[in-house]
């Protein structure tokens, strides 16, 4: 697919590409690659879009390996081409899908455009520092 030579290349222009683009692309990866080599490819594709435009600090760390995570569960468990992925699968064409599992200042946080930061986890399944210490 040409598309995702001139994606990887940084040949794409910014302009006109969307939310339901980055999905795709996405979806297009992980159809070819295995998930560590398609988020490889798909973080380098994304940093060059993003400084082509003159704006790097649009690229998200977090929610690019997050969105490829969801992407690449629902694609492993049913393997489709991508009008019945996206049919079966409409919730991910919305940006704030992921404030599922994250709080959206966490998201869109400094530190979660650098690196991938898991979701806060649920107050109940934290271990108290004196747990981890072993007193």
């Amino acid at each position: 697919m040409q598309e995702l030579c001139d994606f990887e290349a940084g040949r794409m222009e910014q302009k006109g590409f969307r939310h339901v683009d980055h999905v795709r692309l996405g979806f297009e990866m992980l159809d070819r690659y295995p998930f560590a080599d398609a988020l490889a490819r798909f973080t380098t594709g994304l940093k060059l879009l993003a400084a082509k435009a003159g704006s790097p600090d649009l690229y998200n760390e977090t929610i690019t390996v997050a969105f490829l995570a969801v992407i690449g569960e629902r694609l492993a468990s049913n393997q489709t081409t991508w009008s019945e992925f996206i049919h079966a699968n409409p919730d991910l064409l919305d940006k704030r899908l992921l404030e599922a599992w994250y709080d959206p200042v966490r998201l869109n946080s400094d530190i979660s455009r650098r690196t991938f930061c898991l979701p806060n986890p649920r107050r109940d399944a934290v271990p108290r520092k004196s747990e981890v210490l072993g007193r």
